[in-house]
């Protein structure tokens, strides 16, 4: 494990106490430094990165302590804040560490209590060090948090996201319905400079437009019918943190209007309110569907599209992955059996070849989904191939006998490819024309001229 610097920096208005914590610190850090005001310490926050800050609540400055926290938060969250305050109220103690401070102690001070508060700190920054060390080797194994994979593309994946997840940059996620959009999501988070603050889902899809700008920006208390107490949005609930919406194509154009306004101003206000709020957040937003498509078609904005699609994520589809499939179908196996209760089981070679080579079309959440079946429904030891269910199995008598001609080739494949889509989707339209990446109204028609209805 390699060794990392610990630098503090001291702030607080009176010279004494800042020549004596230095004095008294000097074997607790590599690097001790002082300011004496939020100006300095701004300054000296810019031109080196400090692991721990100092502060006194009460600072003849442009900002106060409570002030310093906030900004040290926000553009330095690496670095870790502890108060110091004469005035040792319940109320002064729950605002710091509710603005983010790792602790508080109190005037006058004991040199030795507060020795103890810069080791605690040095270790907890050991200790997050560490763990971004173990996430990164596991990346490197073939795994980052949930995400499973030693093929060439999800390598290629997790590149992507450790090259892009310790920034601000907005990143939008594309790939098929189940192909784990929002892992690779809290993956970013996980592995970002805000991984200590909240990471908020939010599902776009079946939101109508008065509720999604609620649920969104927040409401204050009777701006309508119903609404009973101020209630803070999901930008609001994301501060210092990450904000994932999933499903971002399916917004209205009203929607999509107020979306590229905040990325545009990072303001906005709560429904019925007047006070302008700033956000701070990093956007991660994700969609199954083709967005020039769309764009195409007008239904969505290309502008908030260059907004979203700074860092562009590709989420392989399973089939494209197929050497993964034995690896995620054991982990999902010992998850499941640990889970239920259930006593190990494991999966013939011929059931698994079936398996490897089954369309997939609902992508590692239909996966999984079948092995929690099978560990809950299977009473033997061994699932042979027996087991699997039919739909699964590829179509080798289709193949066989598949029309002369390429295009009618292609039409039967199309046909099979859609009913195996419909099936896995329980024939419900809106989701299957979703996966497939094309118009409710182009499903329909495809439907009747295979006769899938």
């Amino acid at each position: 494990m390699k060794t990392t610097t610990f630098s503090v920096l001291i702030v607080d208005d009176e010279p004494n106490i800042r020549s004596g914590l230095a004095q008294g610190l000097r074997d607790e850090a590599d690097f001790i430094s002082s300011a004496d005001g939020s100006r300095e310490a701004i300054e000296k926050l810019s031109a080196k990165a400090y692991q721990l800050v100092i502060a006194d609540i009460r600072l003849n400055s442009e900002l106060s302590g409570i002030e310093l926290l906030k900004y040290i938060v926000k553009h330095h969250p690496q670095c870790l804040v502890v108060l110091i305050t004469a005035h040792g109220s319940v109320e002064t103690a729950v605002e710091a560490m509710r603005a983010g401070a790792f602790d508080f102690i109190l005037k006058p001070l004991d040199l030795n209590l507060v020795r103890e508060q810069v080791r605690k700190a040095r270790e907890y920054h050991r200790l997050r060090i560490e763990n971004q060390e173990l996430k990164t080797r596991l990346a490197d194994a073939g795994q980052i948090n949930d995400i499973i994979g030693n093929s060439a593309a999800m390598q290629d994946i997790f590149r992507q996201i450790r090259q892009v997840a310790d920034t601000e940059a907005t990143v939008l996620i594309q790939g098929e319905s189940g192909t784990g959009k929002e892992l690779v999501a809290r993956a970013l988070h996980e592995l970002s400079g805000r991984s200590r603050g909240p990471f908020v889902a939010m599902h776009l899809g079946a939101l109508p437009d008065t509720l999604l700008e609620s649920e969104l920006f927040g409401h204050e208390k009777g701006s309508f019918s119903g609404a009973l107490r101020q209630k803070p949005g999901c930008f609001e609930q994301a501060a210092s943190g990450t904000l994932f919406l999933d499903e971002v194509t399916e917004m209205s154009p009203k929607s999509q209007v107020d979306l590229l306004r905040v990325l545009e101003s990072r303001q906005y206000r709560r429904v019925g309110g007047e006070e302008v709020l700033s956000t701070d957040i990093r956007l991660v937003a994700a969609t199954n569907r083709n967005v020039q498509d769309l764009i195409q078609e007008g239904i969505f904005r290309e502008d908030l599209y260059y907004r979203l699609n700074v860092i562009p994520l590709e989420v392989p589809p399973l089939r494209s992955r197929r050497e993964d499939i034995p690896l995620l179908i054991e982990h999902f196996m010992t998850y499941f059996c640990q889970r239920h209760s259930r006593p190990v089981k494991h999966v013939s070679a011929t059931a698994m070849d079936l398996l490897t080579n089954a369309p997939w079309p609902g992508n590692i959440r239909q996966l999984r989904n079948l092995v929690e079946r099978l560990v809950v429904t299977h009473n033997g030891e061994m699932i042979q191939e027996s087991d699997i269910p039919r739909d699964l199995a590829p179509s080798q008598q289709a193949i066989n006998t598949l029309p002369g001609s390429l295009n009618e080739a292609v039409e039967a494949f199309e046909k099979e490819t859609i009913a195996a889509f419909l099936n896995a989707n329980g024939m419900h339209r809106e989701k299957t024309a979703k996966a497939l990446g094309v118009s409710v109204r182009t499903l329909h028609y495809k439907m009747s001229r295979y006769g899938l209805h």
